[in-house]
């Protein structure tokens, strides 16, 4: 299981030393009078050992376990704790020969620590099963819950196991939150919600894509078409009787990351899922949808009204700015015409001032009724 879950390389990767960043190197790599003492008590330990328990001193607490290899560790970091011991770095290419001496060591390294090992079917091993189930009822990434569980264990001072046994681990948690999950949305499945679960999957013809994306689709404007669609979304989850689908027995962890995989899977990914896997999925979708689509259908609609009142501001300004100028026109036209010369006696007005002075001072009359 974990060898389908991690490559060769990954898993050599977790068991091995990784590059170091200075702020790690100064932070777990540095020695204190205590630890000088603890490493070399004056007697009885050779540079080869001291040097190899003084990396596994400052490595337990950086990685939260010690890699076999302890001579692989980062040069620089087995540098500074060679020259603060005043030996020779290359000593520790010898150290480890026996099997036994280097876990002796890590087991003095844990006392003086107060770290613990978590053997199997150990009071540690038993919780760290338990959390890990937990967090694999919201997350599904092998790699996060490894992590997660290295985190875990370096907070409880818990020396982490072989990879290979965490990461089986992991296998289980994953199997065993899908079992749990189907356990508890089994009764909702009946052969009805399973037909129309499936029908998501299905290409439409009309809709140019399968039900699933047109729900999860989401809307890009605010226009009447938009608003329509909604609404059809809306109307469609309703004939299934979603907003009546009570999830409430998976925890909101579990159905909001259900929910996830739906969303952000292809339609080929999620139908090629065990039915274990697979209906929880669009369980999810559907129910969450039902919830969120009544508010996209309030808050698109409120766009649209909006910018109607909008748009209908704007022709309502533009249309005052208009008859102002219109009206400054006027103005300005009276004050032209006022300026002319007034007309002398005994010569005739031109016709081009006339027009002008009648347009300028004539008034709207009132209009005739016809009979």
């Amino acid at each position: 299981m974990s060898t389908r879950m991690f490559s060769e390389d990954q898993l050599e990767r977790l068991r091995s030393y990784p590059d170091i960043s200075r702020e790690d190197l100064i932070r777990y790599f540095t020695l204190t009078p205590a630890d000088v003492a603890f490493i070399d008590p004056g007697r009885g330990r050779g540079p080869g050992d001291r040097l190899g328990l003084a990396v596994q001193l400052a490595t337990l607490p950086w990685l939260g376990f010690v890699p076999d290899e302890v001579s692989s560790a980062p040069p620089v970091a087995i540098d500074r704790l060679a020259e603060r011991l005043r030996i020779d770095p290359d000593v520790l290419a010898e150290y480890g020969q026996r099997e036994q001496t280097r876990s002796d060591h890590l087991r003095l390294v844990a006392g003086y620590l107060g770290w613990k090992s978590a053997p199997a079917g150990s009071t540690a091993m038993k919780e760290l099963e338990q959390f890990l189930l937990d967090r694999a009822m919201e997350h599904d990434s092998p790699a996060l819950l490894f992590n997660l569980a290295t985190e875990y264990l370096m907070a409880a001072k818990t020396i982490r196991p072989g990879v290979t046994t965490l990461a089986k681990m992991v296998a289980t948690a994953r199997t065993s939150a899908t079992a749990l999950t189907w356990e508890k949305v089994a009764h909702l499945l009946t052969d009805q919600l399973r037909a129309d679960l499936d029908r998501l999957l299905v290409y439409d013809a009309g809709l140019r894509m399968t039900r699933l994306a047109w729900l999860i689709k989401a809307a890009t404007d605010a226009s009447a078409a938009s608003v329509k669609n909604a609404i059809d979304k809306l109307l469609y989850l309703r004939n299934m009787d979603a907003h009546t689908l009570d999830v409430s027995e998976l925890a909101a962890e579990r159905r909001r990351f259900l929910a996830s995989v739906g969303r952000r899977s292809t339609n080929q990914a999620v139908e090629r899922r065990e039915p274990q896997r697979r209906y929880p999925i669009l369980l999810a979708v559907v129910a969450q949808s039902a919830v969120e689509q009544v508010d996209e259908v309030v808050m698109l609609f409120d766009r649209a009204v909006s910018a109607r009142e909008s748009r209908a501001k704007s022709k309502t300004d533009e249309a005052l700015i208009e008859r102002a100028k219109a009206g400054e026109a006027r103005q300005l036209l009276g004050q032209v015409v006022g300026r002319l010369p007034a007309e002398h006696p005994g010569r005739r007005r031109t016709a081009g001032a006339r027009a002008l002075r009648r347009g300028a001072c004539r008034r709207p009359r009132a209009g005739r009724d016809r009979v």
